[in-house]
This record gives structure tokens, C-alpha cells and sequence, in this order.
């Protein structure tokens, strides 16, 4: 579109122009009402204004498409939603967390308004963040060659997060058809701009990115925000590049209804905001150049005051959520196996390394589905597959469409992920979260945010995604390349964690992650990669089952329950001490979460007598879970107690002395069990 406005006051037709001015009226009315809400403990608890903002939201769902486009919102977008198509019953039913409400069913924040079907996302509380969700659901439409934008709206503050960063990098770089709209209405709460960043306009932050249009418009005036989301639209759709739509805006009210904006906002400036009103703006507009008289305009206003009113009684009847209803939606159902479904197998033949197991199996499930695609740093090279070569050779075969390489950013790695799935449930997305699991940690905020959107969307998306991370020591690694972290991320309800320690069940259970809808993260023992003592014969089609774990050996006189790296040194010991006439059996969990407390607490209640083994710290470890569970559950069996063996309470030192003082060792173990037998 060139710089000729498409809208004014003049050409608009009049239909389009009561239509908005109809928008305009129900939104405020609705903005103003739902604090009212909150005092008579009917709901809306919290409630972000947006007065102020009316412009440039009435523009965004004006240009939205419900056919073609994703829209992300954030908690100030009521106007957003409305102008999208999101009826005013649908606003109120999410503003009183009723069951029926459409974005989630009362399972997320009021004022986070939503319509999955519509692909308007339902999006997290944490500022910004969605804006790696729009980038990644740019990057379908871009791989699928279909129509359509991506556009994020948020505010001006969102941008001092650094995933907001990437994500405006990411779509720059990779050249996607997102529109960030930054709505800027001066303050992060109570901080001013000013203390946010050092550009007057936040979107001069991002001018030096190539292949990124910055546009700036009067987010207060509707014809100016009109005109400039179209023309941001057409450049997009035109030069498959993304843009930045910067909209000054004026925050009439306080931030939230917990907030108190006259402690941080002078009269002077409160006076100023109320004169600047967008919606009396546009009203005065309409009478000035005579396109409506004062009588169409109030029966406009009466007209919008009804559809509130018949909304809100429509609303107010619906049913509360159901408190048994806390548990569904959790988690996907996973892929279940028939032929294999206690993921156990009788093939003969010769023995695979576990490296092996992960990238036939990667290769497999790449021909099985097309529509799955890997990503992650240094995983797509021709001659590499990531630092430890388990994606070797997947582009050479299935191009760099669909196995490539990410920025060095975590966040965005999984952020983008979890955007890209949204826009087709065929997709399955595995990713190298990190190159070592060591430095996943910048990743957790979206792993954190996509661990809840089954749930929190009742069941309407689920991020299906495979997250590998190669964890573990025993390689000399020190800090940053040999802790584990699974007991951090077992904590995390919504995500399911698998630990394999050999070679066809890290296939097993890989296959089963690929092919389960819902977040997977993938543990590998690094150390045993490529150790003979962990190769396995492993099936072409081998499926191991979540939740089940697997009798390494039979025993009847204590059980050692392990996973990971100490798995095969428990097997060494059990075989060591059979020699002394002392039956120990050793369960390989290979799922933490779920995890198979009835294969554990059968295995004690056969013994009497338990080890919890794993490579992890004791103090805080997942180990103190398992003791936790036999203890409640099996303690009138126990001849003995529950007793542990980790790692020290400290970070994993990088001198191999140190390390060998520091994580768990089969003399450890052997000095442990031998002290439990004595009981």
C-alpha cells in the first residue's frame, strides 16, 4: 500500500464506521465495568485497562484473519478480542473464570482472552514471552507456504525481556511474516520508559535488524492505526519479511486493579491522558464531519449497553468449573504401544550403541512422519550432528527444511517450538534444548509457560515436542557440561521426563516421545553414548511405554532402584555380588515422570531391603521422591531403611579427581549396599 491513507473520516463507509464505533462502545463499557465485578466477588480479579489503547486494538482485530491468521494478545487486549470476533459473553464468561469460558474454561487469569479455534492463542502472564510463540507460528506458515501473518501485541516494557529480543531477531533473520505490534502507553506498571530502555520509542531498539520494517503510528486516533496495520499487513504478505508497528498510546487508567496510579502520576498527567481519550476522540470525529447525528450516535451507545447487559446475564448463569476437573488435561494420553507395550523385547543380534539407538531411530520417525522436524545449535551439518553426532546425517537426507540449526538461545529454541506446533497437531518438533542439559536453564521460562498450555487451554492446543538434552558427567565436563537436572524438571507438572540408560530403550522410548502428543524431555546419559556396556540389540520398530519401568536383574534380597549413568553399575554390582550368594535386584526406572511405582513397590515388598541409586544429588534429588513414595506406601515391608546414594551437595568439579570425588561410583554403591545388608 503506498502512503495514500485507505481510511478516513470521508471515504470509510458509514457502516464501517458504526460498526467501530459499536466495538469501541461495548469494549469501554465492559472496561469499565469489570472492576465492578471484582467488588461484588462475582470474579475479575485481575483486570488491565485499556482504555487508551483503543485505536490501535480495534485496528489489530480489524486486520486479523481468522481464516489464515494467528493473533497473540496479551492481558491488556480486550478491545483486541472484541474487535477480532470475540463476542462480549465470551469476554465476560473469561472475566468470571466460568467454566464455558472459550480461552480456557476458568483454568488461567482473567483478562487473558483467547480463542484457540479462532487461532487468537491463549497466551502466559509472563510479559512478553508469547512473542517467541508468534515467531515459531511464523515459521509454519512460512514452511507450509500458506497465507496469512503472525501478529504479537504487547507492551512497550515486554521488549527489556531478552526472549522478546530473540524473538524479534529470530523472525528477522529467518525472514517470517510476523507483525510485533508494540503498544506504548509509557509505563511497565509503575516504572516509567524512561527507566526501561534509553530510545524515546522502543522500537528504535530494533533498527539496526535487516528484513525488519519499523512502522510508527497514533495508537489513539483509529483511521492512523488503521491505515498502518494495513499498510504493516501488505508489507508483509508482499516481502515475507516481519515488521514492528510502534503505537503511542495513553494509559487513561491505573495499570491494573491492583494498582494505584495516582501514587506515581500527577494531576497534570491524569488530566492529559483523560483528554487524549481515544473513543471521545472518534466520537467527535464522527458529529465534526457530519457523518452521524447526535440521536444515531446515542442509539449506538444504547444498542452496545444492550449487548453488554444481555451478555452479562447470559454470563452470569453459566456453570462454574467442576473442582474434580483438576486433573484433566494434565497431559496428553501418549502413544501406546501394541506390540510392545511392556517396552520389552527378545531380539538377538548384534548389539547397537546407545548413539546408535537415538539416531536410527531419529531417521526412522523422520520417514514415518513428514511433518517432523528437528532443531537446536550445531545439530544440521553435513558432515556433524550436533557436538556429539547423534543428528548425523539427518540433513543430508531430510533437508534443511526440516532439520536446521538454531541461534544460541534456549529460550528461543523451545519458545519457537512451541509456537510452531500450534499450527498443525500433525506436527511433532524435537529439539536439542541446549548442547549440554548444563545450559538449559535459560530455556525454563518457556519450557515452564509450555508445561501448562494443555492444561490452561482445557485440552484445545498441546505443544507436542521432544526436548533431547545430553546430561550427565563422568566425561570430564565440570560445571556447565556434567550436572543433571532432572530433579528440577520432575518438579514440573504437565511435562512428562525420561532417563534411558541403554540402547534400545533410549530408541524405545524416543520413538514413543516423537510419536505422544505433549512436552517429552529426553534425557541421555551422555557418558554412555557410545559404551559398550549399555549396546543392545534394538528392533527396527522398538517402543517403550512412559511409566514402565524395566527389572535390569531379579533379586530377592535388596533392590536397587536407579536410572541413568548408575544403571549400569548397579548391574555390575548385582552380578558381583551374586558370586557371594546375595540376590539383588535392580530396577531401571527409564521414566522418572510418570513414574512405575508399582514395579518399585513390588520389587521392596519382595526384598525388604532398598538402594535409591542415581547420579544426582542426594539432598534434593529425585531419589528423595522414590524414598518418600515406599516409605508411605511400603514401610510395614521394609526390613531396613531407605537409604540413598548421589552425589556430594556441590557443583561437579572439572579436574577428574574432583569429579571422582564428587559423583556416585560403584565402590560408593558397593560400600552402601553392603551397610543396608547388615540391618
Amino acid at each position: 500500500m503506498s502512503r495514500d491513507k485507505k481510511y478516513n473520516i470521508k471515504r470509510t463507509e458509514k457502516d464501517t464506521l458504526a460498526n467501530w464505533f459499536k466495538l469501541m462502545v461495548i469494549g469501554r463499557t465492559l472496561d469499565d465495568r469489570a472492576p465492578n465485578y471484582l467488588k461484588q466477588a462475582i470474579g475479575w480479579s485481575y483486570h488491565a485497562p485499556y482504555a487508551g489503547h483503543d485505536g490501535i486494538q480495534l485496528a489489530i482485530g480489524q486486520t486479523f484473519n481468522k481464516d489464515t491468521d494467528h493473533l497473540f494478545p496479551y492481558y491488556r487486549d480486550m478491545m483486541t478480542a472484541l474487535s477480532a470476533g470475540i463476542s462480549a459473553e465470551e469476554i465476560i464468561l473469561n472475566g468470571i473464570s466460568k467454566d464455558t469460558d472459550v480461552a480456557g474454561g476458568g483454568r488461567h487469569m482473567s483478562n487473558h482472552f483467547a480463542k484457540p479455534e479462532w487461532n487468537i492463542h491463549n497466551s502466559s502472564s509472563c510479559t512478553g514471552n508469547h512473542a517467541q510463540h508468534a515467531t515459531g507460528a511464523g515459521r509454519a506458515l512460512k514452511k507450509y507456504k500458506v497465507p496469512g501473518v503472525v501478529i504479537s501485541s504487547q507492551g512497550e516494557s515486554s521488549v527489556s525481556e531478552g526472549y522478546v529480543y530473540e524473538a524479534i531477531n529470530g523472525a528477522s533473520n529467518e525472514k517470517l511474516p510476523v507483525i510485533f505490534v508494540i503498544q506504548d502507553n509509557g509505563y511497565g506498571i509503575s516504572v516509567p520508559k524512561k527507566d526501561q530502555t534509553a530510545n524515546r520509542k522502543v522500537a528504535e531498539n530494533f533498527k539496526g535488524f535487516k528484513y525488519l520494517k519499523i512502522f510508527h503510528c497514533n495508537g489513539k486516533d483509529v483511521f492512523d492505526s488503521m491505515n498502518t496495520m494495513s499498510e504493516a499487513r501488505e508489507y508483509v504478505e508482499k516481502n515475507d519479511h516481519p515488521v514492528i508497528v510502534q503505537a503511542n498510546c495513553v494509559r487513561i487508567h491505573s495499570h491494573s486493579n491492583s494498582d494505584r496510579h495516582d501514587l506515581y502520576r500527577d494531576d497534570y498527567e491524569l488530566n492529559y491522558v483523560n483528554e487524549y481519550d481515544p473513543m471521545a476522540k472518534y466520537r467527535r470525529m464522527l458529529l465534526r464531519y457530519e457523518r452521524f447525528t447526535e440521536d444515531e450516535l446515542t442509539a449506538i451507545e444504547e444498542e452496545a449497553k444492550q449487548v453488554v447487559k444481555a451478555a452479562h446475564k447470559k454470563a452470569m448463569s453459566a456453570p462454574d468449573p467442576d473442582p474434580a476437573s483438576i486433573f484433566d488435561y494434565v497431559l496428553p494420553e501418549p502413544y501406546v504401544s501394541e506390540k510392545y507395550p511392556e517396552g520389552l523385547h527378545d531380539k538377538e543380534g548384534d548389539p547397537k550403541k546407545l548413539i546408535e539407538g537415538l539416531n536410527e531411530t531419529l531417521k526412522a520417525e523422520f520417514r514415518h512422519n513428514p511433518d517432523t522436524y528437528i532443531w537446536g545449535q550445531d545439530v544440521a551439518n553435513k558432515d556433524k550432528g550436533g557436538i556429539f553426532n547423534v543428528t548425523k546425517g539427518l540433513q543430508q537426507e531430510f533437508g534443511k527444511d526440516r532439520v536446521f540449526n538454531a541461534p544460541i538461545a534456549e529460550d528461543y529454541i523451545v519458545g519457537t517450538a512451541n509456537g510452531m506446533s500450534r499450527f498443525n497437531d500433525k506436527i511433532r518438533i524435537v529439539v536439542e534444548g541446549a548442547e549440554f542439559a548444563d545450559y538449559f536453564w535459560p530455556a525454563m521460562e518457556q519450557l515452564l509457560d509450555t508445561s501448562h498450555d494443555y492444561w490452561r487451554s482445557k485440552g484445545q492446543f498441546s505443544p507436542n515436542i521432544t526436548i533431547r538434552l545430553a546430561s550427565g558427567g563422568y566425561i570430564g565436563g565440570g560445571l556447565y557440561h556434567s550436572q543433571t537436572i532432572e530433579g528440577t524438571l520432575t518438579t514440573i507438572p504437565g511435562i512428562r521426563v525420561v532417563y534411558p540408560s541403554y540402547a534400545d530403550d533410549a530408541a524405545g522410548l524416543l520413538r514413543t516421545s516423537i510419536r505422544s502428543r505433549g512436552v517429552t524431555l529426553f534425557l541421555e546419559p551422555k557418558a554412555l553414548y557410545n559404551a559398550p556396556k549399555v549396546a543392545a540389540p534394538v528392533p527396527d520398530d522398538f517402543e517403550v511405554p512412559f511409566g514402565k519401568a524395566r527389572v535390569r536383574k531379579e533379586g530377592s534380597d535388596v533392590s536397587l532402584i536407579t536410572y541413568g549413568n548408575t544403571t549400569p553399575m548397579c548391574v555390575d554390582i548385582a552380578e558381583k555380588m551374586a558370586e557371594q550368594d546375595i540376590s539383588v535386584e535392580v530396577i531401571d526406572l527409564r521414566s522418572l515422570s510418570p513414574l512405575d511405582s508399582e514395579t518399585i513397590l513390588s520389587s521392596v515388598k519382595k526384598t525388604g531391603k532398598v538402594l535409591v541409586v542415581h547420579e544426582d544429588k542426594v539432598f534434593g534429588g529425585f531419589g528423595g521422591e522414590i524414598a518418600s513414595q515406599i516409605t508411605e506406601e511400603a514401610f510395614e515391608y521394609l526390613d531396613g531403611p531407605v537409604m540413598r546414594v548421589g552425589s556430594t551437595f556441590t557443583p561437579v568439579g572439572f579436574n577428574r579427581i574432583l569429579e571422582k570425588a564428587i559423583l556416585p561410583d560403584v565402590d560408593r554403591i558397593q560400600t552402601a549396599l553392603e551397610k543396608l545388608l547388615k540391618y
